[in-house]
């Protein structure tokens, strides 16, 4: 998504770190180095971050995980709950996860700050959207800046009513936001074409970009799931 520039959202505030329960030692003999995931060929190399951070404690899983990839948790042999950001290695774990669970039907966005690596996140959500996988945020749950883009991966897309979302303007590495470019300008039509990648109608992903940025890069907006759902349809 960023052939044009290099794109960042950088958080708000330092992301406080989050302890994740380990996996089991049959999930740790799995070969995830090997793992090829597919990245759009428009994006330039380099990890960009785009976080919107806020204090909060431990967040564990909600039972005893069957395994553990990353920030992904098996509580379910169909059901996944997303703990943490996303990094360069998730598509690796994620492609793990989906070899020994290949009847991955939903992922329960937990909590999910953002991103440390805005290439793998769109990688991850090709993935997503590839293998036919729902997302769900639960009551309570809270998917931020770069989380948005991966929920919007899902098959079907739900939220429940206390379920939290934050969007924000990108900003460059100049320092220059989406309102300092033209209306007409390539970099645009990059966001809104992984949009409609992601399931979106035309008007429906344009109108979901303006929306982003009508926040500036240093304000997120905040939204619960109905009000996220005058701009993308939930299930």
């Amino acid at each position: 998504m960023k052939g044009i520039r290099i794109l960042e959202k950088f958080g708000l505030a330092t992301l406080f770190a989050i302890v994740l329960i380990a996996a089991p030692s049959h999930a740790a003999t799995l070969q995830v180095e090997d793992v090829v995931y597919e990245v759009d060929a428009t994006v330039e190399s380099g990890a960009t971050e785009r976080f919107v951070a806020q204090p909060f404690g431990e967040i564990a899983p909600s039972r005893p995980p069957l395994a553990s990839f990353g920030p992904f948790h098996m509580v379910a042999p169909d059901r996944a709950e997303l703990i943490g950001s996303i990094e360069s290695e998730t598509p690796a774990q994620f492609a793990a996860l989906l070899r020994a669970f290949p009847g991955l039907r939903q992922i329960d966005m937990v909590e999910c700050p953002g991103t440390g690596d805005d290439e793998a996140n769109l990688a991850l959500a090709r993935m997503v959207r590839r293998h036919g996988v729902s997302t769900y945020v639960p009551d309570g749950g809270s998917v931020r800046s770069g989380g948005v883009e991966l929920f919007l991966a899902g098959a079907t897309r739900r939220a429940a009513p206390t379920a939290e979302f934050a969007v924000h303007s990108w900003r460059d590495e100049d320092g220059y936001e989406a309102d300092d470019f033209a209306a007409d300008d390539p970099v645009h039509q990059e966001y809104i074409a992984f949009y409609r990648e992601m399931g979106l109608g035309d008007a429906e992903a344009r109108s979901f970009y303006a929306m982003t940025n009508s926040a500036p890069h240093d304000d997120a907006l905040y939204l619960n799931s109905r009000e996220l759902a005058r701009y993308v349809r939930l299930d």
